[in-house]
């Protein structure tokens, strides 16, 4: 999944963010990225994120949903165990929630079975303030998932944010990876507002991220996950072209573009050509079969 690089590369870049989030109270001087080989199932070493500092292994596991097999709790059991024999030194564990769910699975902590008791930390970023990570550049790409009253608002803040960001270098990387973060909680049109996709193709993450999608779609025979990707492109694209040639468009014309086929996509990318004004669109959407 994007979000699993995203987050891993997010904290590759400071993992001292990471570290003054989650830990607080720590004193240390420096903190790296520890790679490891931990294989065998339930081990997924390509979604472990492992900070090392001291004599001290933050292990941070970011899940969409608390669902999985073997279930969360016996993985983080399983992760402390090898990791412990492995290194011999204090982890701390954190699994942090990204996509705000009901699920009651969410407020577990701990494996118990029998007399055996092993205790992890759970983060819910939904219920976490935004002024911490609107504060970190780093943390930029997680903060449109934090608590708001007024989520776009926060988009906005965020965007703005990114603006700021001296290095263009460091501002691309970020942008790219908070407009991927986002898509778990926003809708395309308005992050291909607040985001524009021209910037993010200049960034080395995002044509990673691409690169491997497709990669892995063509590895996998996941076509209806490559034909997902084109509609998602051929959509932010769409909407940028309309917007050169008439302007702004309303909302509920928005969400009715966002449900379009691919191939109607392709269709009104022709058509805008001959568009100048609003009620062209609006015709053409009025006309289509």
């Amino acid at each position: 999944m994007a979000y699993d690089n995203t987050c891993k590369y997010i904290a590759s870049q400071n993992p001292a963010s990471f570290v003054r989030w989650l830990l607080p109270n720590e004193k240390f001087t420096k903190v790296e990225i520890l790679k490891t080989e931990l294989p065998a199932e339930p081990i997924r070493a390509d979604s472990l994120i492992l900070l090392q500092f001291g004599n001290t292994i933050l292990h941070l596991e970011f899940e969409k949903l608390p669902y999985s097999d073997p279930p969360i709790p016996e993985r983080m059991l399983n992760y402390w165990v090898r990791l412990y024999g492995k290194y011999r030194c204090r982890i701390e564990q954190v699994v942090i929630f990204l996509e705000p769910t009901n699920s009651p699975l969410v407020f577990i902590n701990r494996f118990e079975e029998a007399n055996t008791i092993h205790s992890y930390r759970i983060m819910r970023l939904w219920e976490e303030e935004s002024e911490l990570f609107l504060g970190e550049p780093t943390l930029l790409p997680l903060a449109p998932l934090t608590r708001s009253n007024s989520p776009i608002e926060l988009l906005q803040e965020v965007s703005q944010r990114i603006k700021l960001i001296e290095d263009p270098t460091q501002r691309k990387e970020i942008l790219a990876c908070t407009a991927l973060m986002a898509g778990l909680l926003y809708k395309p049109n308005l992050i291909s507002q607040l985001f524009r996709e021209d910037n993010m193709e200049e960034s080395s993450f995002y044509k990673h991220i691409i690169e491997k999608g497709v990669q892995r779609g063509l590895q996998q025979g996941l076509q209806q996950g490559l034909e997902q990707g084109q509609k998602q492109h051929a959509l932010l694209q769409t909407l940028r072209l309309l917007r050169r040639r008439v302007g702004e468009i309303p909302v509920s014309t928005e969400d009715r573009i966002c449900i379009l086929s691919l191939s109607q996509l392709e269709e009104l990318a022709e058509a805008l050509l001959d568009f100048t004004s609003p009620a062209d669109l609006t015709t053409w959407l009025q006309n289509l079969k």
